[in-house]
């Protein structure tokens, strides 16, 4: 199979089916093998019902169920998983990701041989100050801090070499930064294409301001982890050891200075001295034994399901 398309939405009936016939329309249209795949994330409205119609009428339509909202991410891990083309497409049910940006996406996977394409929304139809100021702020902090030069982190509308969706773990929050995960796994050739971007033709976005606060704070998460989720005790336990000595030392200063040098002083236990070296050893115990059970708990292989499947539609087992 050549593409599928993943497709995670909550909320988006009145959409689906136009969405639905401008992407087969895109595939027929260029001979491409395909299969689309919708997501639905809890939807409390009748898009359900629209994909189980569609299914009818269209054998490459496939879809998912979750039993109440998990999220975005676990929405695209769910396809991620189930998907079988050789190219992986994503993009939004809300009809302001073009499908006709398709073809040429699928080329740069397969004939440029990108890992990673992922869209940019130079013009944007959003509102300037509650969405385009924010999100150039967010994206300028994500190209610091993670070194993955995107204009458009956020886009929904990527494409992706199949090794590589089968190969990173998309969960929490983190579908903003698909393609740092990526990077983070060893796939380094990701790529860039400006893609067209339309104003939402039905209802409203599902994603507030406090998406960019939680943007950040996932940020900072992915840099941690890419940094140290794998050796937690290389951080956690260099300042553990670091603040013990430091502690340990001054202790024993002034223990010397009370046995030899100032005898008949204050009592060592009425001097401040000793009780910041009294702290810095206790956290810097603290930190060691952080880091220790953080190196226990990565050895431990926990497989528990984040998220539940209510019913799925034309999926093999």
């Amino acid at each position: 199979m050549d593409i599928s398309v993943v497709i995670p939405l909550l909320n988006e009936q009145e959409s689906l089916t136009e969405l639905h016939h401008w992407i087969s329309s895109v595939m027929k249209s260029n001979g491409f093998s395909y299969e689309i795949l919708f997501i639905d994330d809890g939807s409390t409205d009748q898009s359900w019902q629209t994909i189980c119609s569609l299914k009818e009428q269209d054998k490459n339509v496939k879809g998912i169920r979750f039993l109440k909202n998990f999220g975005k991410s676990q929405a695209l891990h769910a396809g991620f998983a189930q998907a079988k083309g050789d190219v992986i497409i994503t993009m939004d049910a809300d009809l302001q990701d073009n499908p006709e940006e398709i073809p040429e996406l699928y080329n740069l996977i397969t004939k440029q041989k990108f890992d990673l394409v992922s869209g940019w929304k130079k013009k944007r139809f959003d509102n300037k100050f509650t969405k385009n100021l924010p999100s150039k702020l967010f994206n300028w902090a994500a190209r610091k801090t993670s070194g993955v030069k995107l204009n458009d982190f956020n886009c929904g509308l990527k494409a992706y070499n199949k090794n590589v969706v089968k190969n990173i773990d998309v969960n929490g929050e983190m579908h903003r930064y698909i393609p740092v995960l990526a990077k983070n796994a060893g796939f380094t050739k990701i790529g860039e294409k400006v893609v067209q971007h339309q104003a939402r033709k039905y209802g409203e976005t599902k994603f507030g301001m406090d998406r960019f606060i939680n943007g950040f704070l996932d940020l900072i998460t992915i840099w941690f982890i890419s940094r140290f989720g794998k050796r937690p005790m290389h951080l956690f336990g260099a300042l553990g050891v670091i603040m013990f000595i430091v502690g340990f030392g001054f202790a024993v200063y002034l223990g010397i200075d009370k046995l030899f040098f100032n005898p008949t002083g204050r009592l060592i236990t009425q001097r401040p001295q000793f009780y910041i070296s009294l702290t810095t050893m206790i956290l810097g115990s603290q930190f060691f034994i952080a880091g220790f059970l953080g190196e226990i708990i990565l050895r431990q292989n926990a497989n528990k399901k984040r998220y539940l499947i209510k019913e799925s539609l034309n999926l093999k087992e």
